[in-house]
């Protein structure tokens, strides 16, 4: 390529005052890219749009969307690398029908949403919130009605055995627990060396007592734990959820925790983002939430960052990315001379 190979960076990531908001996510990799330019595109838009992007080589993006419409009379784009791993924000199949690699970041992301999830189980099982409640109303004499649950032989259950599912097995190997998971993608034999057991959607829901959802939002995962499946979980069973919020139906498991029908919850995601202040959720006491942000950290951020970044260098240099979503797009005559 005799021009420069461009790259946008949505404008997202940077503060009011033109700083970077995540601090040091990969920018580096870009300047030691031979030619290589990237700019901050000029608006932060919801939606990527398609004046935006014209003459882009590349994009880093944060959280707009990338639809059919943002790809118009855009064939040189050649890379999308999401800052993350979630992408029910891009249209897939119009980047693949456009010549555009999709990618994610799966190493990045795999041990700290890992970690969270675990955050969530351990906070949950001693009652940390309420215990720091009574400590803080003065009412330290009721610290014996709620009696934290050891973990030593309960069963955690995983929706979701991909790459942070069984990272959040392995994080949780000392602690003494019966594992079982759910995923129609994921073969028994490839967690034999967790001593994980694989199940029936069913069966982990009404096995487990701390249940991590992990799986990924697709069209076939939308609203997957609904009324009936959330009906037989244990009363004294946690659901801990660090993938997409409508993953879960959000009415259902309201109800469900409101009536004690489970123990409690631990949430970092919600059918809309953000949640609505006067949603009846956010005044049970037997919930845990954060604001799709538990596991954000320096090294996190920083880990997504050069990842999504060397993507896009590896794109600019003639080499395949990692963590390609749409394989497909590897067959457009714009990706053919990319090397392994």
């Amino acid at each position: 390529m005799n021009r420069p190979f461009r790259v946008g960076i949505t404008r997202d990531f940077l503060a009011e005052d033109g700083t970077l908001s995540y601090g040091d996510i990969g920018l580096s990799i870009f300047d030691e890219t031979p030619n290589l330019e990237f700019t901050f595109l000029e608006k932060n838009t919801a939606e990527i749009l398609s004046e935006q992007i014209h003459g882009y080589d590349g994009l880093l993006v944060l959280s707009p969307n990338i639809t059919v419409a943002s790809l118009k009379n855009n064939p040189q784009l050649r890379i999308v690398a999401r800052f993350g791993v979630g992408y029910d924000s891009v249209d897939v199949e119009a980047c693949t029908r456009n010549g555009t690699l999709l990618t994610i970041t799966p190493n990045a992301v795999r041990r700290p949403v890992a970690v969270s999830a675990l955050t969530f189980l351990l906070s949950l099982s001693h009652k940390l919130l309420i215990k720091d409640r009574l400590t803080r109303s003065g009412n330290w004499n009721q610290r014996l009605a709620h009696m934290g649950q050891g973990l030593s032989h309960r069963t955690l259950g995983v929706i979701g055995v991909g790459n942070i599912g069984k990272e959040v097995f392995r994080m949780a190997k000392h602690l003494d627990m019966n594992f079982i998971g759910y995923d129609p993608y994921t073969k028994q034999e490839s967690v034999d060396d967790l001593e994980v057991q694989m199940r029936s959607l069913d069966e982990v829901m009404s096995e487990a007592d701390y249940l991590v959802v992990c799986c990924t939002l697709v069209p076939e995962t939308h609203h997957l734990i609904d009324a009936k499946r959330l009906s037989l979980m244990k009363s004294s069973a946690y659901i801990i959820n660090v993938s997409r919020g409508p993953v879960i139906d959000q009415t259902a498991l309201y109800k469900a925790l409101a009536d004690n029908q489970i123990q409690g919850a631990g949430l970092d995601v919600f059918e809309e983002e953000p949640i609505d202040p006067a949603d009846p959720l956010l005044a049970l006491e037997n919930v845990i939430l954060a604001p799709h942000a538990l596991c954000w950290t320096d090294q996190f951020f920083e880990a997504i960052g050069y990842e999504a970044c060397q993507s896009i260098a590896n794109v600019a240099t003639g080499r395949r990315p990692e963590g390609i979503v749409n394989e497909a797009a590897l067959k457009h005559t714009s990706n053919t001379d990319l090397k392994k």
